[in-house]
């Protein structure tokens, strides 16, 4: 495969962190990070691969056409990975404004500078330029059987501010290929986890409140059931969509690990009596830390992948087992407190502020 230039944006997140390592470790193409480095982007996320000479960052905002047409002309790229977004359900419940404006305004405006833009290129560019829209599976509802999976075709039915912005933008990728003939593609994935991940997401919440002694909330009874997916199965998941998915195609990834969210947080206890067994003081064992919350406003009870349709056209399937991935996961939280103590004193932001 020649080597392509890809413009990943929200690139400084999560799962944009990881799909830019892995494009800058294990493959031979270019990335230009863009991302407005709010709250949720860390470019410590990007210090293993910063000084490669396949990378480039660029602070900007995909509400800002002006910019985006900059972008695009400067850096020339043959793939968009679109994957900045508001992405945290509580927050959206107390300002969904954020996440109208960044979900669905900012796609709107992304997908408008990559039209210009691919419009221009000679017939064999245009062609070959990809437009990736990675959104959730929170766009499907949730499930109420216990054999029921989301497939490609499962009807959207968003719960709250946050998953309905993220499928209005699923529809307006759709329309722009429909009407405009813009080459797109969409991927649906469940739950994320490992290395990096924001800690006001379960996982990290769950262990950095546990080492410092902290209750560990859980929301109504904790048997709300997700698919987990460890970010960096994801990430090749990703990379694999946007170079030889089929365009218009939407594929769905998911781990194929279904656990209660209790079952989640009871193992992570197991986890870290085994690998951090010096506790905080008054702490006997980590599953004391447990504390059962009021449910958050129209929680979903279930969501499960079926991740048929990509391993069948596209030859992909998770490496980590939930039991794997989790350990990994904890290892890293445990290895890396600077990374994540830099999050909770909030000196990250100050730093960022200074590069920037």
């Amino acid at each position: 495969m020649s080597v392509k230039t890809f413009l990943v944006t929200g690139g400084a997140g999560f799962i944009g962190s990881a799909v830019v390592r892995h494009l800058i470790e294990h493959t031979a193409h270019n990335v230009v990070v863009l991302d407005k480095l709010t709250y949720a982007g860390n470019l410590n996320s990007l210090t293993s691969v910063a000084a490669s000479v396949r990378y480039q960052f660029v602070q900007a905002d995909i509400c800002d056409p002006h910019k985006l047409q900059q972008i695009f002309s400067d850096y020339q790229p043959d793939i968009v990975m679109h994957l900045a977004a508001e992405s945290h359900v509580d927050r959206s419940i107390t300002g969904a404004g954020e996440f109208i404006q960044t979900n669905i305004v900012g796609t709107y405006t992304l997908l408008e500078a990559a039209r210009a833009y691919w419009l221009q290129l000679d017939a064999a560019k245009q062609g070959a330029f990809r437009f990736h829209h990675i959104s959730t599976d929170e766009v499907y509802g949730d499930l109420h059987g216990t054999d029921d999976l989301f497939t490609e075709a499962t009807p959207y039915a968003p719960s709250s501010p946050y998953s309905a912005s993220k499928a209005a933008s699923d529809h307006l990728v759709r329309a722009w290929l429909r009407t405009f003939g813009l080459p797109t593609l969409v991927t649906n994935c469940s739950n994320n986890y490992g290395p990096y991940h924001f800690p006001e997401k379960l996982i990290p919440l769950m262990i950095l409140n546990a080492l410092a002694g902290k209750p560990l909330p859980v929301y109504g009874d904790g048997k709300q059931i997700r698919d987990w997916l460890y970010v960096e199965d994801h990430a090749r998941a990703l990379v694999l969509v946007a170079t030889t998915g089929q365009v218009g195609e939407t594929y769905n990834i998911g781990g194929h690990n279904e656990k209660q969210n209790i079952e989640v947080v009871t193992t992570l206890c197991a986890l870290l009596e085994e690998l951090a067994p010096h506790k905080p003081a008054g702490v006997a064992h980590f599953a004391d830390l447990i504390t059962y919350v009021k449910d958050r406003p129209g929680h979903d009870v279930r969501y499960a992948i079926d991740a048929g349709k990509i391993a069948n056209e596209l030859g992909w399937l998770p490496q980590e087992s939930f039991e794997t991935g989790l350990r990994k996961t904890v290892l890293w939280y445990l290895q890396n407190q600077s990374w994540w103590q830099a999050i909770l004193d909030n000196t990250y932001q100050q730093k960022q502020a200074g590069q920037c």
